[in-house]
């Protein structure tokens, strides 16, 4: 029978994600949006739902202990009685369809609805042809990934998990107990009697073969597919998670050295200058997309398949470097206004927030590395660390490992997401989506949401291995560091720590790079070199 109070978590854990989703979409949704894309903010709202329940159903895998030696046909006090392996498999195969069909399908309508799908192919669609061509785009993205999951499931479905093979004397040969039945018939562990010296010299005429044998298993469609949902998350979460754990609390922190402070006349002259400089070269930059875009519009049907290409890129690059100064450019515009017009109304308790929040996720980001340095890295490793920590919380309370567990996993998809918009802002291979109150579009919702869905297993795996002392008697923990740890190809990546050590490597170049650069900048100097420069493709 599973646990009363395991099954309220799950009712409100599920009512505080949905509220919390709701909230953030409706809060930080562009106004344009607002009586739109009902579908996509569905979708996006499910999608956290979705992400938030697959980092804390890890917590709750460990207060439910399916795994634990005698949880398996009756139960005890330590059993939650929770069928964890439904639960995760539900996980398993909802992560895909989020982030390769309803995801890309919702991108694809909603661009095409705003006009911009496909270099403008959609302006003016009726809703039918809106949906007719999403549905094309969206057939092409499930045949190729459906194509990959199909042959990779074929051929890497074996596991080899070593085993040691251990020969023991006749059950018969064994003493004999007997066990009082008490008033409701039940059985309980307390029943148990003590080991005794029979039970002793039972165990001391096993025979230990101490050379390792292997059994080779195939494992099922949604385990294998977890593993090479978690493989490819692996590659977005070790840079992105690496570079967000370093940024995360900087950034906190520097909102508060940085907060709003009242100008005097000769500030606020300089200000205002430098900022009207700054608009009046992004409004030229514009302009003169605009026009190079017409142009090349014309050029690319007498260009060669190559050439269009590196035209393509170039035109795309320049975009988001606009994009990424116009961005710049409002933040520091904000500042100023709480500097000067709205400094009698901005909060003072929000830069003091944020320096409390930079310490608490200084503190965590601290712990994370010394525990990947103490604990994972190593062979064996050198100390339990916060396994040890989180055994001493529940002795105090006994939920509290199990609260700290979902923190510390929850943080590394927040530093996910940090991470993915440091890396576009300060470099341009793609176009940055930050998440701005009443300014977000449904495309940099959906995009978010992607990134943490994708990131979602990769934390789980993560905190699993790194929690393995504490939830060793998990679902999880036996798949991923069981299963799939063994698995034909992508578990060599896991064996050799591989992700673990890029990871950590990012983040202390990341903490370098921050410690030299600390600050987001994009002055005057970068939008007159741009507009220098598209003058020049202009005029040429």
């Amino acid at each position: 029978m599973a646990d009363i109070f395991l099954i309220c978590v799950i009712v409100v854990g599920f009512f505080l994600l949905s509220i919390v989703g709701l909230y953030f979409v409706v809060k930080y949704q562009h106004p344009d949006d607002k009586n739109d894309a009902y579908i996509p903010k569905l979708v996006v709202l499910l999608g956290f739902v979705l992400a938030g329940g697959t980092v804390f159903l890890l917590p709750l895998d460990v207060a439910n202990n399916s795994n634990f030696a005698g949880c398996e046909g009756f139960n005890t006090a330590v059993c939650g009685g929770l069928n964890m392996v439904l639960f995760w498999d539900i996980i398993y195969w909802l992560i895909p369809a989020w982030v390769f069909i309803l995801i890309p399908f919702c991108i694809f309508y909603y661009e095409a609805d705003d006009g911009m799908l496909m270099a403008g192919t959609s302006v003016g669609a009726k809703p039918k042809s809106k949906l007719k061509e999403a549905l094309c785009y969206e057939s092409f993205v499930v045949a190729i990934f459906g194509l990959i999951f199909a042959m990779t499931y074929l051929f890497m479905n074996s596991t080899s998990i070593p085993v040691r093979d251990l020969t023991g004397p006749e059950f018969a040969a064994g003493p004999l107990y007997t066990i009082t039945e008490e008033y409701n018939s039940t059985f309980s562990a307390s029943q148990l009697s003590n080991m005794q010296p029979e039970d002793v010299a039972i165990l001391n005429a096993n025979t230990i073969n101490f050379e390792l044998s292997t059994i080779e298993l195939s494992i099922n469609p949604a385990t294998f597919y977890a593993g090479l949902m978690a493989w490819l998350g692996w590659f977005l979460f070790a840079c992105f998670g690496g570079i967000g754990m370093a940024a995360l609390p900087l950034d906190l922190i520097l909102a508060f050295v940085n907060r709003p402070h009242h100008m005097d006349a000769v500030e606020f002259a300089e200000a205002q200058r430098s900022l009207r400089d700054r608009v009046n070269e992004l409004v030229n930059v514009g302009e003169l997309l605009k026009i190079e875009q017409e142009e090349n519009a014309q050029k690319y049907d007498k260009m060669g398949w190559r050439e269009k290409r590196k035209a393509m890129a170039e035109e795309k690059k320049t975009w988001i470097k606009f994009k990424q100064a116009v961005y710049l450019m409002e933040e520091d515009a904000e500042e100023f206004a709480n500097c000067t017009a709205n400094y009698r109304n901005y909060n003072p308790l929000i830069p003091i927030f944020s320096l409390l929040g930079g310490i608490v996720a200084l503190i965590i980001s601290l712990c994370w590395v010394l525990q990947i340095i103490l604990y994972m890295l190593p062979t064996p490793p050198v100390t339990p660390f916060l396994n040890q920590y989180f055994r001493w919380f529940e002795s105090w309370f006994n939920l509290l490992g199990v609260l700290s567990v979902a923190v510390f996993s929850f943080y590394l998809l927040i530093c996910a997401v940090k991470g993915c918009f440091k890396f576009g802002l300060r470099f341009l291979f793609f176009e940055v989506h930050p998440m701005k109150v009443n300014k977000t579009y449904m495309s940099s919702f959906l995009f978010n949401i992607g990134l943490v869905l994708l990131c979602a297993l990769p934390v789980v795996q993560f905190s699993a291995s790194a929690f393995q002392d504490y939830a060793r008697y998990t679902t999880v923990n036996q798949t991923f560091n069981v299963q799939l740890y063994y698995l034909k190809f992508f578990g060599w990546f896991w064996r050799s720590k591989i992700f673990e050590y890029a990871l950590l490597v990012i983040l202390l170049l990341t903490c370098v790079y921050l410690g030299c650069k600390p600050k987001d900048t994009s002055g005057g100097k970068d939008s007159i070199s741009l507009r220098d420069r598209l003058r020049a493709r202009v005029s040429g």
